[in-house]
C-alpha cells in the first residue's frame, strides 16, 4: 500500500513539507531526507497508521522524531533496551528536542521528575520498554495526557515468524483497545512479506501505510571467506584495515568469544567480550566502552548489537555463520550507520550450520514450537546456501527480501571485486569429488567426504573400507578448508543437495549426474588471499590530521558529558568540517548534521580549532565540498507498477493532471513519480509540464538561493509559483540541466 496525503490539496501537502524541511534542518541540521522518510514523517502529521522497513542506517528514528515536534501532544516510543534509549535521548537533548526516559536504570526521584515532564506537557518524545507499557500505572499515567501517536521500535519482536520473536512485544496489541485515537506506527529494519504481515495483524493497524525501502546498503562491501584453521590471523587481517576504528566481532558460542578477546588481547588489541554468560556489571561496562570509543573492538554473541546505535562502526566480521539471513543484514548492517564506506566479512565454515542445527534443536523444547523449529531450520538452510553461492552479495541479500539488484555487478562485494578466482581445473575437480560421492554408496556429510578425498588415515576410513576406494586420497594436495568450500559451492550451484537434520548428508543430484557426461559446466573458486581495496571514497579531500583533531575533541567532549562520541557530532559531520574548513557560522550551518542549538553550543569552539590548526598547517578555508561520489550501482527498486505506468506515460508527454487520472495516485505522488523520471532519465527539455518563461525564472533564482531549499525560492518568486514546479525544476537541473 502506498501513502496518500489525507488532505489532496497541493498547498496543504507543500505547507507540511515545508514544516518538516524546517524543523529538520533546526534540529538535526540535514538539508535533505533519505529515501521514504518524507512519506512517513507525513502519516504520523495525518495520524494514519504506519508500517516502515527501512534498512540499518536508513534513518527510522527521524520518521517518528520530527513528526513529534509539530504535533501537540506526545509521542511514546517503544524500544526494547535501555541503551538504546539512553542514546537516542541523550541525542536528541543534545539537539534541543525535548525527550525523556523510563526505565529501570532510573532512580525513584529522576522517574518522578520524568512523570511531572509528562504530564505536565514538557516532553514531546517519550522512551519506555515494552514491559514499561503494560504497567497499568504508567497506562493511567497516559490516559491522563493524551497520546497522539506510538512508535514500535524493532517491531519484528512481535512476531513468531520474526529472526528476533520477543513475547513481551505481543502485549502491545492492547494499545488499539486502550488508545483507539492515538495512531500506531511500526519499525524495522528486516521483515519479510510473512513479517509484515503478522505485525499488522498483531497490532491491530488500521488501514496502514506501508513503506517499505531498499534493503540495499551500497556503503557496505561484503566478503564471504572460508575459515582458515588460523582464525585469528583472519580476524586480524580485518582489524589491520581498519587499524584504530570500530569494530565488532560476532561469535556463534560464548566460549569463541571468551578464546577470541583472550587471544587479540595477547596481541595487543584493546577489546573486550560481550555474551549473556557474563555478569550484566561486566556487559554494561563492555557496551559503555564501545558506545563511548573507549575501545574500539567488542567480541560477542548476538546478545550485543540491538542496543548499539554507534553510527561509526567501520567494519563487522562475523568468526561464524549467523543462523538466518535476517540475523546478517541486521548484525551486518551496524557498520557503517553514518553512510560511510564499511567492511562485512563473514569467516564460513561447513560446521556452522551443524552447530546452528544442535542448538536449535537442543534448545527447542523450552523456547520453540515444532512450528518455529521448522522455520528456525529453513533460515538456517536459505543463509548457508547464501555463504556457498558464487553470486553477487548484495543481490542475493535484496532478492531474499524480494527486491532486484538492477546492475548485474555491485564491485562492493568479494564475488564482484575479485577476491575469489576461479580454479582451472574446476570440471576434474567437481568431477573427482562427485565420483567419490557416488562410490561411497550411502550418504555421508561434507566433512566424511573430505577426509576421504584427501586420504586421511582415520580408524572410521578403514572400518568402513574407504581406504580401498579408487577416490581414496585424489585431492590429497588440498586443504580440507577448500574441498568443504568446494562441496559447498556444488551444493549452491545445485549439483549436490544437502539433506536436512541434525546431521546433514550430502546426495548427488540429476543434474550433478549430468556432470560426469559433460552436459554441465562448472565453476568451483577459490579466495586470492587479499581483498580488493575499496576504502577511501568518502575520504576525498578531508584533512586527515584535522579530522583526527576534531575526533579527539568530540571525545573529551563527550566524556564530559557522559554521552556517546557520535551523540556529539557523526564522523560524517566530522569529515566535511575537516574539507570545508568553515570560517564562519554561516559556513558551518550549511554542513550535514549541524544544527542551530549544536551550532550555538559547539560553533565556537569548533571555529577555534579550525583557525588553530589551518593557520599551522598552511591551509586554506571555506572550500567547496567535493560533488557527493557515484554511487557504485544503482541500488534495488521497489517494485511499482504505478510509477512504472506513470513513466511511461511521461514518455509520451501526457501532463501531470492526466497521469494522476491514468494511476490513481494524489499529485504529490505523481510530481514525485516525475522528479524521479527526470533526474533518472535526463530530459532535454521539461517544457511539456513547466513552460519555459517559469523554467527560466525558476532557475535564476535557484542560482541566486541555491537548491537546498525550497521555501527561499518560492519567497524570491512569490505565490505565482508553486513548489512542485519548484521541485521539478531542480530535479532538472540536478539531472544536468539542458543539454
Amino acid at each position: 500500500m502506498k501513502y496518500e496525503c489525507g488532505d489532496n490539496s497541493a498547498t496543504a501537502s507543500e505547507e507540511k513539507n515545508d514544516r518538516l524541511a524546517a524543523i529538520v534542518s533546526q534540529y538535526w541540521g540535514f538539508s535533505t531526507l533519505l529515501p521514504l522518510q518524507r512519506e512517513a514523517m507525513l502519516a504520523v502529521l495525518d495520524a494514519r497508521d504506519s508500517l516502515v522497513v527501512l534498512p540499518t542506517g536508513g534513518g527510522k528514528s527521524l520518521c517518528y522524531q520530527a513528526p513529534a515536534l509539530l504535533g501537540d501532544g506526545l509521542t511514546v516510543v517503544v524500544s526494547p533496551l535501555i541503551s538504546l534509549m539512553k542514546d537516542q535521548v541523550d541525542g536528541l537533548i543534545a539537539s534541543g528536542v525535548p525527550a525523556g526516559q523510563l526505565n529501570s536504570s532510573l532512580d525513584a526521584r529522576s522517574q518522578r521528575d520524568v512523570e511531572s515532564d509528562v504530564a505536565e506537557g514538557r516532553t514531546k518524545l517519550l522512551f519506555v520498554s515494552p514491559e514499561r507499557v503494560a504497567a497499568a500505572s504508567f497506562r493511567r499515567l497516559l490516559a491522563s495526557v493524551g497520546v497522539d501517536a506510538f512508535a514500535i521500535d524493532e517491531a519484528h519482536c512481535i512476531s513468531h515468524w520474526g529472526h528476533d520473536f520477543r513475547p513481551e512485544y505481543r502485549q502491545l496489541r492492547d494499545l488499539r483497545r486502550l488508545f483507539p485515537g492515538a495512531s500506531i506506527h511500526a519499525y524495522t529494519a528486516t521483515a519479510t512479506t510473512k513479517v509484515r504481515s503478522d505485525i499488522i495483524e498483531q497490532l491491530a493497524l488500521r488501514e496502514p501505510v506501508v513503506l517499505v525501502g531498499d534493503f540495499d546498503r551500497p556503503n557496505l562491501t561484503y566478503r564471504v571467506v572460508p575459515r582458515r584453521r588460523r582464525e585469528l590471523e583472519q580476524i586480524e587481517e580485518v582489524i589491520a584495515r581498519h587499524r584504530g576504528e570500530g569494530g565488532i566481532i560476532y561469535c556463534i558460542r560464548r566460549r569463541d568469544v571468551d578464546e577470541i578477546t583472550a587471544a587479540l588481547r595477547e596481541r595487543g588489541h584493546d577489546a573486550v567480550p560481550y555474551h549473556a554468560g557474563l555478569p550484566i556489571e561486566e556487559r554494561k561496562e563492555a557496551q559503555e566502552a564501545f558506545t563511548t570509543e573507549r575501545c574500539q573492538i567488542v567480541v560477542a554473541t548476538v546478545a550485543f548489537g540491538m542496543g548499539i546505535d554507534r553510527s561509526n562502526v567501520r567494519f563487522v566480521l562475523h568468526a561464524g555463520m549467523p543462523k538466518s539471513l535476517e540475523h546478517y543484514q541486521q548484525e551486518a548492517g551496524r557498520a557503517g550507520r553514518d553512510g560511510l564506506d564499511a567492511e562485512c566479512v563473514l569467516l564460513y565454515g561447513r560446521s556452522d550450520a551443524t552447530t546452528w542445527r544442535k542448538i536449535l534443536e537442543q534448545g527447542s523444547s523450552e523456547r520453540m514450537s515444532e512450528e518455529q523449529l521448522e522455520v528456525a531450520l529453513r533460515h538456517l538452510q536459505e543463509i548457508d546456501l547464501y555463504c556457498t553461492r558464487s553470486v553477487c552479495r548484495h543481490r542475493a541479500l535484496v532478492e531474499h527480501f524480494g527486491q532486484n539488484l538492477e546492475s548485474p555487478g555491485c564491485r562492493a562485494c568479494d564475488v564482484c571485486l575479485g577476491d575469489r578466482e576461479v580454479l582451472p581445473d574446476s570440471l576434474v575437480i567437481a568431477q573427482k569429488i562427485l565420483s567419490c560421492i557416488v562410490r561411497l554408496r550411502d550418504p555421508f556429510g561434507g566433512n566424511d567426504i573430505a577426509s576421504v578425498l584427501r586420504g586421511e588415515r582415520l580408524e572410521r576410513i578403514r572400518r568402513r573400507g574407504h581406504d580401498t576406494l579408487s577416490t581414496y586420497g585424489i585431492l590429497s594436495a588440498h586443504a580440507r578448508e577448500e574441498i568443504t568450500a568446494w562441496i559447498g559451492q556444488l551444493v549452491g550451484a545445485g549439483l549436490l543437495q544437502q539433506e536436512e537434520g541434525l546431521y546433514p548428508v550430502i546426495r548427488l543430484t540429476a543434474l550433478g549426474r549430468q556432470i560426469f557426461r559433460g552436459a554441465t559446466d562448472v565453476k568451483l573458486f577459490r579466495s586470492t588471499g587479499e581483498a580488493a581495496v575499496t576504502a577511501g571514497r568518502t575520504w576525498d579531500g578531508v584533512d586527515r590530521d584535522l579530522f583526527e583533531v576534531l575526533r579527539q575533541w568530540r571525545k573529551e567532549t563527550a566524556d564530559a558529558r557522559g554521552a556517546a562520541p557520535f551523540v556529539i557530532f557523526s564522523d560524517a559531520t566530522l569529515r566535511q568540517l575537516a574539507t570545508a574548513r568553515p570560517s564562519t557560522f554561516e559556513g558551518m550551518r550549511q554542513l550535514y548534521g549541524i544544527g542551530l542549538t549544536k551550532l550555538d553550543e559547539f560553533g565556537t569552539e569548533i571555529l577555534d580549532l579550525l583557525d588553530q590548526h589551518c593557520s599551522t598547517a598552511g591551509l586554506t578555508r571555506d572550500c567547496a565540498l567535493p560533488s557527493p561520489p557515484a554511487v557504485r550501482f544503482r541500488g534495488p527498486r521497489r517494485p511499482s507498477p504505478e510509477r512504472d505506468t506513470a513513466r511511461a506515460a511521461f514518455r509520451r508527454g501526457v501532463s501531470i493532471d492526466g497521469v494522476m487520472e491514468t494511476t490513481g495516485r494524489a499529485r504529490s505522488t505523481v510530481v514525485e513519480y516525475l522528479s524521479q523520471y527526470i533526474e533518472e532519465e535526463r530530459p532535454s527539455s521539461i517544457s511539456r509540464w513547466i513552460p519555459d518563461d517559469r523554467y527560466a525564472a525558476i532557475a535564476g533564482a535557484a542560482t541566486k538561493e541555491g537548491v537546498e531549499r525550497l521555501k527561499p525560492i518560492r519567497d524570491r518568486l512569490g505565490e505565482s509559483v508553486s513548489y512542485d514546479e519548484i521541485r521539478l525544476v531542480l530535479a532538472h537541473l540536478r539531472a544536468g540541466g539542458a543539454e
